[in-house]
């Protein structure tokens, strides 16, 4: 059994939807908030990345251009990276709880907590390390795929943005949360073929390093934390309320 994943249950009580609803909706605008909060420090922003990027190298890291040069070669694959970017990440994430709320839900909390705890992770390495992305650091010689081809998430400049904190490189969500969904899924469905969720966080992998949204060391800093907040979730004890039929 992998550490941090619950054993096996094949029924299990399901907690008040609306309570449900309300709570990951509060953790949603709480976490969007702090990262507005976090947003600015420029120059502290690109001194870490000039930090991260020589590190990446000193430690033989493959280039993240490499992967973008795979990417650039078709428009078409470049244009499908920049979507998925924008548009797979929160719904993927969402879907995910949702389907375990209905369908596994001996699961739900547990995914749910271990979701809460490394956003909360997440937003206080944001606040303390701002990281500006391999896009905007001249060093790497990359290029803002999203910008170029589309489509974008983020505004023109990081100052015009007041919806994102283009500042929170460190650690990525996308991959955090990517990887917990697919253990997860593994955790709950049964079958050979099972390891195959494991394609979403190979591809966000390619994906936040090929538009130059995120270094390789955000990846493994989250992979870190959400190690750990596996391991806290699994010790820590789940009391849940039963909805009412």
């Amino acid at each position: 059994m992998a550490a941090g994943i619950p054993p096996d249950a094949t029924a299990g009580p399901r907690p008040p939807l609306v309570r449900e609803l309300l709570l990951v909706t509060a953790l949603f605008v709480v976490y969007k908030l702090g990262r507005l909060v976090a947003n600015g420090h420029e120059g502290l922003a690109f001194g870490n990345a000039d930090r991260v990027w020589h590190l990446e190298r000193a430690v033989h890291l493959p280039g993240e251009g490499r992967v973008q040069d795979l990417l650039l070669g078709s428009g078409t694959v470049v244009h499908a990276a920049n979507a998925y970017y924008a548009w797979v990440h929160f719904p993927a994430t969402v879907a995910f709880l949702v389907w375990l709320y209905w369908r596994r839900p001996e699961r739900y909390v547990w995914a749910r907590r271990v979701l809460a705890l490394l956003t909360a992770a997440a937003l206080a390495l944001h606040l303390l390390v701002p990281l500006a992305p391999p896009r905007m650091l001249a060093e790497a010689g990359l290029v803002d795929t999203a910008r170029l081809y589309g489509p974008s998430v983020y505004g023109a400049t990081p100052a015009a943005d007041t919806l994102a904190n283009q500042f929170a490189a460190m650690p990525s969500l996308h991959f955090g949360w990517a990887l917990m969904v697919a253990l997860g899924l593994i955790a709950a469905t049964r079958g050979r073929w099972r390891a195959l969720w494991l394609l979403h966080p190979f591809v966000t992998l390619l994906v936040i390093v090929g538009t130059a949204n995120h270094y390789w060391v955000d990846a493994l800093v989250a992979t870190v934390l959400l190690g750990a907040c596996l391991v806290l979730v699994r010790v820590a004890p789940v009391r849940v309320e039963v909805a009412p039929r």
